[in-house]
């Protein structure tokens, strides 16, 4: 089998997409093969990105209270999980908890709020932290993720300066309305299509472990590609208790490494990003995922605490990684940069005929 997935690597190389037979195999191949398909998925990796690891910063700017009643999240109606519960942030915090994450290492800044959508105080709110962040923080990248968008919001916040939108669509249609109930999938493809509309970068990702099939997570990765996401959160579900998911444990560690390498074959050069769940499902894999996806969130999530910001950071260098746009990275392109230069600059050379050593009266050049 593992001579079928370099076959695969090959083909989706070559320019061939991936179908959705050849996304069912990678999920259900066996585990004695998972170093295999890591392999085949790492050349689709490296291709496009590299070894560099993108790194993203989560700010919760509204926490829990919302009307929505999504089965695995902690934030919804009905939810009893003991979280932090908060209105919005100000702006000055909102500031310093970026800011946090940028000093640490992060590119993108993620503005998250509860709630089934923005309405148009939020817009403003959201507005001025985003022109205030960018102020501070010049050519940090910041992605917008306020829920269900009405028409004209989306705009407005272009003109702000916002660089992504992210809306999960979670899982397949099919699942979705046993995930929840108070908005339809159509409802969040449309969002998505709202903000690459406005020429805002789309990211939308899914949550595995929901109660999916093998055929429903093919499902949703191809609406993924469908829809031109740019950014494709993978999230491994991590069962609060006090949610209708408490208790729910369908994923093993290998598990989540064909799920992340079933996306890198359906959407081979869009940022695969390990999110919410990695440390508690991946586990002593997280450092094999790295070699399949190409971006992380570093430290904490909306209302779960991730992995030590430093322990992060240690990971990517052990293997072989760099931060995107830190030192390491720019000082990597500008010796890209030298040698494609020094290679232009190079005259072809004709091979030297030896006249000298071995069989002749002439000291050799030794």
């Amino acid at each position: 089998m593992s001579a079928t997935f370099q076959h695969l690597a090959d083909s989706i190389l070559a320019g061939n997409p991936a179908t959705p037979e050849d996304a069912r195999s990678v999920l259900r191949a066996d585990d004695a093969e998972l170093m295999s398909v890591v392999a085949a998925a790492g050349r689709l990796r490296r291709a496009h990105f590299g070894n560099t690891v993108k790194v993203n910063y989560l700010v919760n700017l509204k926490s829990g209270l919302c009307p929505e009643n999504c089965n695995y999240c902690s934030q919804a109606l009905g939810s009893n999980a003991p979280i932090l519960k908060y209105s919005w942030l100000s702006k000055d915090e909102t500031l310093k908890q970026a800011g946090a994450g940028l000093r640490g290492g992060a590119s993108r800044v993620c503005l998250v709020s509860s709630g089934r959508g923005p309405s148009t105080r939020d817009i403003d709110k959201v507005s001025e932290m985003i022109v205030a962040l960018k102020e501070e923080y010049p050519g940090v990248e910041v992605c917008a993720c306020l829920g269900l968008l009405e028409n004209g919001q989306a705009e407005r916040l272009k003109d702000a300066g916002v660089d992504a939108y992210n809306h999960n669509i979670n899982t397949a249609e099919s699942n979705h309305a046993n995930i929840v109930q108070t908005h339809t999938y159509a409802d969040r493809v449309d969002t998505v299509e709202k903000a690459k509309g406005a020429g805002i970068s789309p990211c939308s990702g899914l949550i595995a472990g929901l109660g999916e099939t093998d055929d429903q997570l093919v499902e949703a990765l191809f609406a993924l590609r469908e829809l031109g996401s740019d950014s494709i959160p993978v999230n491994f579900l991590m069962p609060f208790d006090g949610t209708p998911f408490e208790n729910t444990w369908e994923l093993s560690p290998t598990r989540c490494v064909k799920i992340l390498a079933t996306a890198r074959f359906v959407c081979p050069d869009k940022e695969i990003r390990i999110a919410g769940g990695r440390e508690m499902h991946l586990r002593s894999l997280q450092s094999v995922a790295l070699q399949i996806a190409n971006s992380i969130f570093l430290g904490d999530y909306l209302t779960s605490e991730g992995q030590d910001a430093k322990a992060d950071l240690e990971m990517i260098r052990d293997n072989g990684f760099v931060v995107l746009g830190s030192e390491e990275d720019l000082a990597q392109q500008a010796e890209h940069a030298q040698q494609s230069e020094r290679a232009e600059r190079v005259e072809p050379i004709d091979p030297a005929i030896r006249r000298r050593g071995a069989g002749t009266d002439v000291l050799p050049n030794a």
